[in-house]
């Protein structure tokens, strides 16, 4: 997928292993005042590691709060020489977005034991 054309979009890369993560599920909600959360978008990652389509497309994501979450267990479950139950079971990623004609791409960097993520482009 090219990013440039979307608003929002997301990666895995599995750290531990130097390769991309395929097959976790992703979750997008929006935040609402007071907290309350907004269903946007399931998908899950390709053989990339990243979704076939955008989170959001450019020209629909709006200002405001959002949360990502990455269901990695699954993933991690599936791999010989990680202990189970596997460390992480989910790792959620709030953010907020206040320039919604910039594109927004967020991933997650992920081993069994640990993750990070940044803003990319």
């Amino acid at each position: 997928m090219n990013s440039a054309g979307a608003g929002l979009s997301t990666h895995v890369l599995d750290t531990a292993r130097g390769r991309p993560a395929a097959g976790i599920s992703i979750v997008l909600h929006a935040v609402e005042e007071g907290g309350q959360r907004r269903l946007l978008n399931t998908t899950v990652t390709n053989a990339d590691g990243r979704t076939d389509t955008p989170l959001i497309e450019r020209g629909t994501l709006t200002r405001g709060t959002y949360e990502l979450t990455f269901h990695v267990a699954a993933y991690f479950e599936d791999l010989t020489g990680v202990a189970q139950p596997p460390f992480l079971d989910v790792v959620t990623l709030r953010f907020t977005v206040a320039d919604t004609a910039a594109h927004y791409h967020i991933p997650l960097l992920v081993s069994p034991w640990s993750y990070s993520t940044y803003r990319g482009s």
